[in-house]
């Protein structure tokens, strides 16, 4: 529990005290450890217990203390789809997550596509955030990267996919599949020095994966989440090849989001031992949703995409040997109403699952059924994404200096997740009904407690815009 230290003098250098709980840091674990804050940063790391002369004590005995988590992923649907979720809604889901950093995603209405746009959307959500915040634009219009460069993103977000049946989450403008022009992006944005986050798709071959199901009649959830095991994954891996083949001479950060195959992993721990500035993200729908077994009643509300059991097995192998270095959550809300029509007909609703509430549960019981280590669950989560986007080491890691964003985990306490329970204005989860074990009790976010026992205790616009460093 949270105590008020009443005795003694007030120490400024001591305003918070985590102490009790085993600390990991970048070192290894601290058990127990303690945890001292002044302001919004830590000051010291160590394994003392005595907490005397800070004015405010956190008993985190019997839990672990990890860095808050950093979500580079994000669609917070704000602004233009509003009706599903906002920046507000889906930062209070981040926060009670042990969330600390969420990151946009420019499908949004109108996309960010020029540097006023995205001025503008920072502004907006200035004051509506609980947790910090920032947001990935699209680099499709040339001219305009320079100026969006200038204004502090972490990074751009470059989507190769089109979307056939519908006009939304993939929209018209956004998608970029001519290889000229996709060359042309990645200078633009390697020279700005930021990471180029792509979404990967062989558009040509998608098309024609596609067109085959419409003609066929295979339209409901099963032949939908299994429409890319035809050619074995190509879709991705042909694109991904691409990516890499064009990052070798162009050289700008890449990041390649959507690990989905063993083909895709291979490549990119290819590219890696190459010395390519490459890096990869898995998400949690791939991880936690893409069994048949696992989709098949949960139909549109889980999908997404079905992998082969060699595809999944792949992945899970390349975040243990970190060839795939983040974890993204591809939050992706949509309404109930929005979803229904894919029993009958999934190209034409959206694809995605809300995730930024519930993600770090699902990996720690990755951890309980070993799976990872909990040192894997904080190097995607926390570590990585925080060097990745230039955020290290002020995010990411517990060490002095450091922002003190904490999340304290109750490894051992269990929860059913429930529709009433859930924070995104969506109001649903794709879990309902699971009892999930390791619960993020406590979030703090630049050592104010943001979230507590499910709760949020911050206000919007505690959040502040993430920046590199």
């Amino acid at each position: 529990m949270i105590k008020s230290h009443s005795r003694g003098v007030h120490v400024p250098d001591h305003d918070v005290a985590v102490v009790g709980g085993d600390v990991w840091t970048p070192s290894g674990w601290i058990k127990p450890g303690r945890v001292l804050i002044s302001g919004e940063q830590i000051v010291s790391v160590d394994g003392e217990t005595d907490a005397s002369g800070a004015s405010e004590v956190i008993d985190a005995s019997g839990k672990v203390v990890i860095p808050g988590l950093i979500d580079t992923h994000s669609h917070h649907r704000d602004p233009g789809f509003t009706h599903k979720e906002d920046i507000t809604t889906a930062s209070q889901a981040a926060a009670v997550g042990g969330v600390t950093v969420t990151v946009g995603m420019p499908n949004v209405d109108p996309p960010t596509t020029t540097a006023d746009l995205y001025k503008t959307l920072i502004e907006d959500q200035a004051n509506r955030s609980v947790v910090d915040y920032n947001h990935n634009p699209s680099p499709t219009n040339l001219e305009e990267v320079e100026k969006i460069a200038a204004l502090g993103p972490l990074g751009f977000k470059l989507f190769m996919v089109i979307d056939a049946k519908r006009s939304y989450p993939h929209m018209p403008g956004l998608g970029i599949h001519d290889h000229g022009n996709l060359a042309q992006i990645m200078e633009a944005v390697a020279s700005t020095g930021l990471p180029l986050m792509v979404h990967p798709n062989d558009q040509g071959l998608f098309e024609h994966v596609e067109k085959s199901h419409f003609e066929m009649g295979l339209l409901g959830p099963e032949p939908y989440s299994k429409a890319e095991w035809m050619y074995d994954g190509a879709v991705w891996s042909s694109a991904i090849a691409t990516l890499i083949e064009l990052q070798r001479s162009i050289e700008g950060p890449l990041h390649v989001l959507h690990m989905m195959t063993d083909r895709t992993v291979e490549l990119i721990r290819r590219a890696k031992s190459d010395g390519q500035n490459i890096t990869s993200e898995v998400n949690a729908f791939g991880l936690f949703l893409a069994d048949w077994e696992e989709v098949k009643d949960r139909g549109p509300y889980a999908l997404g995409r079905c992998l082969k059991p060699e595809w999944r097995d792949a992945l899970w192998a390349g975040i243990r040997d970190q060839t795939i270095d983040t974890l993204g959550t591809d939050h992706a809300p949509h309404t109930i109403e929005e979803k229904e029509p894919g029993w009958e007909n999934m190209w034409s609703a959206p694809t995605g699952t809300p995730q930024l509430q519930h993600y770090l549960m699902k990996l720690l019981q990755a951890v309980t059924r070993g799976q990872l280590t909990l040192d894997d669950v904080i190097r995607i989560t926390s570590v990585r994404p925080a060097q990745i986007f230039g955020l290290y080491p002020k995010k990411g890691t517990i060490e002095p200096g450091s922002d003190a964003d904490l999340v304290i985990v109750d490894l051992d306490a269990e929860i059913e997740v429930r529709r009433e329970d859930v924070l995104s204005k969506c109001g649903w989860s794709p879990y309902e009904g699971e009892v999930l074990k390791g619960v993020p009790w406590m979030t703090l976010l630049r050592g104010k407690v943001v979230a507590k026992d499910g709760h949020v205790t911050a206000e919007p616009g505690y959040g502040q815009l993430a920046t590199r460093v």
